[in-house]
């Protein structure tokens, strides 16, 4: 059982590093592979009929990026994501174009720029905060505070300009509460994926 479980850490180990060890033209493809993820995660869509926001796993890569190739290349993974969905229809239900990046879900994908940059940071700098416990309540944090207020406050300046004044909570039934559940399962399922593919001590 000992044997099983170091050979485990060990390609634990040597799979971290090969991903952050790698020169900077294999990061930048990594950082593109992640983007493609996200664009695919982003096709899987229930859309809800009172609001423009629809639930899609796009919060699972974007978290994952953070983990996994760390702050500088998981926020350009997801800077990639957000600016070759301009020219590559991956955005949710494969919309694209400028008008969808500056429409009223910007604020969300400016969030998943900053939640793969804070996620990222604290997977560089504490090894121990991949662990299951660790991992979940840095990805509570970067998942509801981190891309839903600037998602938020961009969705209701969207409806504002279009003549509509919305209610705190008008504006949490349109771009927060219907999300809860599915988020946090998606913050499981995140941590679930740093206990398992990264190291804790290195």
């Amino acid at each position: 059982m000992n044997t099983t479980m170091e050979a485990y850490y060990q390609k634990r180990s040597t799979l971290y590093n090969y991903v952050r060890n790698g020169n900077t033209y294999e990061k930048i493809i990594y950082a593109f592979l992640m983007a493609c993820f996200t664009g695919i995660a982003a096709q899987i869509v229930i859309p809800l009929s009172w609001t423009p926001v629809p639930i899609t796993l796009q919060s699972f890569a974007v978290m994952t990026a953070g983990i996994i190739l760390g702050r500088k290349y998981g926020t350009l993974s997801m800077i990639l994501y957000c600016l070759l969905g301009i020219f590559i229809p991956w955005y949710s239900g494969m919309t694209g174009g400028l008008s969808v990046l500056i429409g009223s879900n910007a604020g969300y994908f400016l969030g998943f720029i900053i939640c793969a940059y804070f996620v990222g940071t604290i997977s560089d700098k504490i090894p121990k905060s991949r662990k299951f416990l660790g991992m979940s309540g840095t990805l509570l944090i970067a998942n509801f505070i981190l891309i839903y207020i600037p998602g938020l406050a961009v969705l209701y300046l969207a409806m504002y300009t279009q003549g509509i004044s919305l209610s705190l909570i008008q504006l949490l039934m349109m771009g927060f509460i219907p999300f809860i559940f599915g988020d946090i399962l998606k913050v499981l399922a995140s941590s679930a994926l740093s206990k398992i593919v990264m190291p804790k001590d290195q």
